[in-house]
């Protein structure tokens, strides 16, 4: 849908955060240096007319014919289609500015802009991209990139902001020798950001390989995954997904294309590999390396607990078959979610270079001691063996509702000691009985991953709302994992631990060391190198801490 340019100044001119005495402040429609119309006519010329009005999602779906149906509203991959959508709806919502500003699905109220750019660039070539760059430097424009909208800090949206949307970045080129300052790094593959995962596993396994990746859809691993880190259920293996990379192409607040590899521009190489999504630039392709494919063993196992005292017991349990997929480098993920006030947990278990009955010696310990937990009952189990790049496919992801995360990482120590089971039975029981309605557990960080830090897994806290909630409750939940959640992570964590910045909470007060540790001195360094101005601000990330929320003025 395009929506003419010169209607939307009407639209937006009220949708203000309300500012204070700042040192500097962004152009906003209504400053004296905000573009006109024929400023933005002559960028849209220059990137071909790819210049379109970006509404949020609701209002997109309002508009078109017949609107949105209910599984398009839900689904990510319609979803990533949409220039102002993100997976997670809360994350459009201008909840904080003055007044609040939302668009909600099927509202029968006017829809406010909310925290969704005003304009996007739907770029399509490397050129589009460094026009958008350039004309944010010009105008002094806040500036937001996305590739797919699938970001739990919502870092690719921004109030009265230029979007530039890499959606349309969809090469993929394997090689069997890719070639860095003239050393052969070996078999690899180069994707744009507007690759998704689903894409970039059925293309390796048509040319027998498989790239370290997630088991969600719509992810695009040359967008923010990398930057991330990116866990995998098979980095026990092969290791993270940054570890893998190998290059970058990527346009930097200058509008220059720079090539970004461990020989060239090797500091911004560092910080592209973790540290932190959308701080750096516009990444137009990413080169990580490619594996043979190998088989996997993919299980899922589900249990319903009869109330939290069960679903915490089995947590417990769960705690002492940790270290169980050690010997063969298996990954996990462990999901305890409630569900109209019943607790499920969800296991899916990859493990490497199995047969089905390997994996299932693997898995029957942990099963036949949670079975004879009272309250704890089977409801289902399935298993496959089959290619690793097919067990990690998903065609879609959920989306179109509102969701916040807050993590920690969990250190080895922390299940080795001697009541470890207890403390995690008692750290799950806390939660529940706070509220909780999703503890994820990502057991994705041992094996290879642990050679490099004393980490074996992740746990993060997920809570939910529904649109009707009051603007008063929405800030109690979002606020949630700081006041209530993470003092009760703290007994299994530390009180000094880490955090996964791609699933993370978004008020963490010290996010330099929690998601940087002692790296954040090093990037903040390396971000005055390539990015003086601080074009590109997002939440919780590098250089943030001198802007307010919406990256807009100084503070």
């Amino acid at each position: 849908m395009r929506i003419s340019l010169s209607s939307t100044f009407v639209l937006l001119s009220t949708l203000f955060p309300a500012y204070g005495v700042h040192a500097r402040c962004r152009n906003v429609p209504g400053s004296a240096g905000f573009p006109g119309a024929d400023q933005w006519s002559t960028l849209n010329t220059t990137v071909n007319g790819n210049l379109v009005a970006v509404v949020p999602s609701a209002k997109y779906c309002a508009d078109i014919p017949g609107g949105c149906t209910e599984v398009e509203w839900t689904s990510a991959l319609f979803r990533s289609t949409i220039p102002g959508a993100m997976n997670q709806v809360n994350f459009e919502q201008g909840y904080d500015l003055t007044p609040p500003s939302v668009c909600l699905q099927n509202s029968t109220t006017t829809c406010g802009q909310g925290d969704v750019p005003i304009y996007a660039v739907e770029a399509e070539t490397v050129a589009d991209v460094q026009a958008a760059v350039q004309f944010a430097q010009t105008y002094d424009l806040r500036i937001a990139v996305k590739s797919s909208g699938h970001d739990y800090l919502g870092r690719s949206t921004a109030p009265n902001s230029l979007l530039i949307h890499m959606r349309k970045f969809t090469n993929v080129n394997f090689t069997d020798g890719f070639m860095v300052n003239g050393q052969n790094m070996g078999s690899a593959v180069t994707v744009g950001p507007g690759v998704h995962l689903q894409d970039v596993y059925l293309q390796s396994l048509a040319q027998g390989k498989i790239v370290v990746g997630g088991t969600a859809a719509t992810v695009c691993p040359a967008g923010g995954y990398l930057q991330g880190a990116g866990h995998s259920a098979i980095a026990p293996l092969l290791g993270l997904a940054a570890d893998n990379a190998l290059e970058f192409q990527i346009v930097v607040s200058s509008g220059q294309l720079l090539t970004v590899n461990k020989a060239s521009n090797s500091d911004l190489f560092f910080a592209l590999r973790g540290g932190g999504a959308g701080s750096w630039g516009v990444i137009v392709s990413a080169t990580v390396r490619t594996f043979p494919t190998f088989n996997v063993t993919g299980s899922v196992i589900e249990l319903a607990a009869s109330s939290n005292t069960a679903a915490a017991a089995l947590a417990g349990v769960h705690a002492q078959h940790i270290f169980d997929l050690d010997t063969i480098r298996g990954g996990q993920y462990f999901y305890l979610e409630v569900t109209n006030g019943i607790p499920v947990m969800t296991i899916t278990t990859v493990m490497p270079n199995t047969t089905m009955d390997e994996g299932t010696a693997l898995l029957t310990p942990f099963l036949n001691d949670a079975l004879a937990i009272p309250g704890v009952s089977l409801i289902s189990q399935n298993s496959q063996t089959a290619p690793v790049n097919e067990v990690l496919y998903m065609s879609d992801d959920a989306a179109g509702f509102n969701l916040v995360l807050g993590s920690r990482l969990i250190p080895t120590t922390a299940y080795q000691a001697t009541n470890a089971s207890a403390t995690v039975e008692a750290v799950y029981k806390r939660l529940l009985d706070a509220g909780t309605l999703g503890i994820l557990g990502n057991l994705v960080a041992g094996g290879q991953v642990s050679a490099n830090a004393d980490i074996v897994s992740a746990l993060i806290l997920a809570n939910e709302w529904f649109d009707s909630a009051s603007l008063s409750d929405i800030d109690t939940i979002r606020h949630t994992f700081q006041t209530t959640g993470l003092p009760i992570l703290e007994q299994l964590s530390g009180a000094d631990a880490g955090s996964y910045s791609n699933e993370a909470d978004l008020f963490e007060p010290d996010f330099q060391t929690t998601f940087y540790g002692p790296n954040y001195a090093k990037l903040s360094a390396i971000k005055s190198v390539y990015d003086p101005s601080d074009l590109f601000i997002v939440a919780a990330g590098v250089g943030s801490e001198r802007w307010d929320e919406w990256g807009l003025c100084t503070v």
